[in-house]
């Protein structure tokens, strides 16, 4: 059968006593504005941007006082320790140290999520965060972030989407070159520094 014309948007609650106590517990300081990154993706490397992309821009909101949270599974831990060494003291790594409940809380805690196509990412979406989806081998015709404070980033070569978890050409040019500034001007700070 067809699609409806129109698909509700999915929505997800966030507790704010709850994001509090996470906060706490994770040692993350309520009153410094944060932006999450979802630097991991299940299906493969073919659906991550780079470590040193996600470096840089953790640089760049550091720079201008924002908390950088890496939000992932275990599975993620090791990709957002690379990016920590490649940005001394501009992020932290909590892959794996929260649930998936948790995860949400810490996504509706933050300004902006910057997001491979995963199942952060629809989360995000979920609990109605400004979002940028980065796509390399996937599709936001298949599987779009439904919201409509999120951008999508892709750079739609001739050989993407090729839905392959690691890429067949061997170059990732789909993501290697969808680079940091391109995220930046997506972002409005100005907006962001109002909460």
């Amino acid at each position: 059968a067809a699609l409806p014309a129109s698909l509700p948007m999915p929505r997800l609650q966030s507790d704010p006593a709850l994001q509090q106590a996470l906060l706490a517990r994770l040692g993350l300081d309520p009153a410094r504005p944060a932006v999450a990154f979802c630097p991991g993706a299940e299906y493969g490397p073919a659906k991550r941007w780079p470590e040193r992309h996600y470096a840089a821009l953790a640089g760049e909101f550091a720079a201008r006082g924002y908390a950088v949270w890496l939000l992932g599974s275990k599975k993620d831990h090791a990709v957002a320790e690379t990016i920590v060494s490649l940005a001394p003291g501009c992020c932290v790594n909590l892959c794996g140290r929260s649930d998936i409940a948790e995860a949400a809380d810490l996504l509706a805690a933050s300004r902006l999520v910057v997001s491979n196509d995963s199942g952060l990412m629809h989360i995000a979406a979920a609990v109605e965060r400004p979002l940028i989806a980065l796509y390399g081998s996937s599709s936001p015709g298949f599987t779009p972030p439904l919201s409509p404070l999120a951008r999508v980033l892709s750079l739609n070569l001739d050989c993407s989407p090729c839905f392959e978890r690691i890429c067949p050409l061997g170059h990732l040019n789909c993501l290697n070159g969808l680079v940091p500034q391109q995220v930046i001007a997506e972002i409005d700070f100005a907006t962001l520094a109002g909460g």
